[in-house]
Parts: structure tokens; C-alpha cells; sequence
């Protein structure tokens, strides 16, 4: 199955907060609480998920929803920015290369459509399957972010990886 990259729909909304908000969909690595039901409604009526300072689009094939991909922008000085860049799976999904296949998605989206010369991507240093993902995607572990993260009253440690704009060209 091909998947795509697509703008969010209204009728989105409850995939992304089931994603985000209920524990039995959000995976092991991505539970962080109860969401406000409503901030993603407030996103979407903002300005459509997508904005100069980040976004998201849903991961699709055929009139499936695969899951979601999302960036946000972090400056490095007055004359430079990257993008940070995520994302989950449908649990039923899972296991299928499909966030190897969007992570690339996202990323040649990124580097077409902005200046940005960077993209990371970091996840927690159990969550294997996703270095796996973001090697085979063509990111490059960069370090271990120790105790960069806060899930399930821990700190956790990450591991950060990254794609320049050389990377795709090469």
C-alpha cells in the first residue's frame, strides 16, 4: 500500500485525538496524559494544522488514515531555523513501514516547500523500531539526549537524529 501526505480534514479530528489522547492508541512511547479534547479543534479552526511555525498533515492511503505526521520550528539564531518533526501510527498500522515511508514523505516536503537546511527527529532510546524507522528513512543518529525527556513520572533517556538538505541531494 502507497501512502500519502494529505492537509487535515475536519472530519480528522477524532483519529488525531485518539492518537494523541487515548493510551491504548498512542503507543508505549507517546502517552503522555489526558489532552485537552478540544485544542486540536482550536488548531485546526486556527489556521488548518499548518502554519509558519510548524504543522500536520495525516498519513494516508486510499481512504485509510494511517496516522499523522507533524514539524515545528526551532530557531537556531536570527538567521536560521530547523524543523523537529514527529509522528505516530494507527496501532492496526504498525509494524508495516509506513513511518519509514512518511518520515521521508515529510521529509522531502519540507526541504521542497521552506529554506530549512536541517530536519531532526529524536525518540527514546528503548523505542528501536523507530531508530530503525528513521535510519532506513535516511536520518542520521547524531547523540543521546540523557534524561531529555519526561513519560510515565521518568526521565527518559533520547536519541537524536538528523537529515540535511545534502542528504536527499546525495
Amino acid at each position: 500500500m502507497t501512502i500519502r501526505l494529505r492537509a487535515v480534514d475536519e472530519d480528522d479530528l477524532p483519529f488525531l485525538h485518539r492518537l494523541t489522547s487515548d493510551p491504548d492508541s498512542t503507543g508505549d512511547f507517546q502517552w503522555y496524559g489526558w489532552q485537552d479534547p478540544h485544542r486540536l479543534r482550536k488548531r485546526w479552526e486556527d489556521n488548518g494544522m499548518l502554519g509558519d511555525e510548524g504543522g500536520t498533515l495525516i498519513m494516508a492511503a486510499d481512504d485509510d488514515r494511517i496516522g499523522f505526521v507533524s514539524w515545528r520550528k526551532m530557531v537556531a539564531d536570527r538567521a536560521s531555523y530547523s524543523w523537529a518533526m514527529g509522528l505516530i501510527v494507527a496501532p492496526e498500522f504498525r509494524g508495516k513501514g509506513y513511518g519509514t515511508e512518511a518520515q521521508k514523505l515529510i521529509a522531502r516536503y519540507l526541504f521542497d516547500h521552506t529554506t530549512v537546511n536541517r530536519i531532526e527527529a529524536s525518540t527514546e532510546i528503548d523505542n528501536v523500531a523507530e531508530q530503525r524507522a528513521l535510519e532506513k528513512a535516511g536520518f542520521t543518529r547524531e547523540g543521546v539526549l540523557r534524561g531529555g525527556g519526561f513519560r510515565a513520572g521518568k526521565w527518559r533517556d533520547g536519541v537524536l537524529y538528523s537529515m540535511i538538505r545534502s542528504d536527499l541531494d546525495g
